[in-house]
């Protein structure tokens, strides 16, 4: 059986950008990946990005998302009673 080097591994990876979402609960935070439907957490806001990350790569090694046209974040004010 042949083996795979490194190099092919990363040849094979793919790069996407998501959106993260992120807010305090308690004494953590929380970071989630709307897209994709992952959400992990951290004492600070980099280790909740870092463990969104691991957790986002790990869920789509299982299960890909197809290619999608860019998505725009924006935010909007409401004026309400």
């Amino acid at each position: 059986m042949a083996s795979i080097s490194w190099c092919q591994v990363k040849k094979s990876m793919k790069t996407r950008s998501f959106t993260v979402l992120i807010y305090k609960e308690d004494d953590m935070y929380v970071a989630e990946c709307p897209e994709v439907g992952t959400v992990d957490q951290g004492e600070t806001i980099e280790q909740a990005i870092t463990n969104l990350k691991e957790a986002t790569r790990l869920y789509l090694e299982e299960f890909p998302l197809p290619e999608t046209s860019p998505r725009y974040v924006t935010s909007i004010e409401v004026s309400y009673a």
